[in-house]
């Protein structure tokens, strides 16, 4: 898309205000410079969403170690557009820092992303969209975030159309 911004320049003595179109850049992780494309977004049914859930919360309860964890399922907000992740606000109380910090995404083969963990808003915000991209996420994939560390997540994903 494209983004409208204003710009003053001084010119002869004059300020003049030109409006300005240029293309928004986006990082996203490993990819650079790919727009986003909300045309195509892809809502999952109700029934598939709490199956996914459902399998989220199997696979929560048979974990074995102890760590705390909680299951998120995933909105269009989360993997499209914003890619903003609110967090169970009584998890991040009691278990996660205090202040602004990165927390690592750690997924099911070992890789890792830093992300950035806003205390005072419960969620996480840069480094989630690459995380997001990435693993294809789409509205209704389930998650289980498993805290093995004070700054990293172990992420499971359930897919909601497997």
């Amino acid at each position: 898309s494209v983004r409208l911004f204003l710009a003053y320049f001084l010119k002869k003595g004059k300020v003049l205000l030109d409006v300005l179109e240029r293309p928004r850049r986006i990082f996203l992780g490993r990819h650079f410079n790919r727009k986003t494309d909300l045309s195509n977004r892809v809502y999952a049914s109700d029934e598939a969403r709490l199956k996914a859930i459902e399998k989220a919360e199997e696979l929560e309860s048979k974990l074995e170690n102890g760590f705390p964890s909680f299951v998120k399922s995933m909105l269009q907000s989360h993997v499209t557009g914003g890619f903003w992740l609110g967090l169970p606000c009584h998890f991040c109380r009691e278990f996660l820092p205090k202040r602004d910090e990165t927390v690592t995404l750690v997924d099911e083969s070992g890789d890792e992303w830093p992300t950035v963990y806003l205390a005072r808003k419960n969620g996480l915000s840069g480094g989630w969209m690459g995380f997001s991209r990435d693993h294809e996420l789409v509205d209704g994939d389930a998650l289980v975030f498993e805290l093995v560390k004070p700054t990293e997540f172990k992420v499971y994903i359930i897919k909601v159309n497997d």
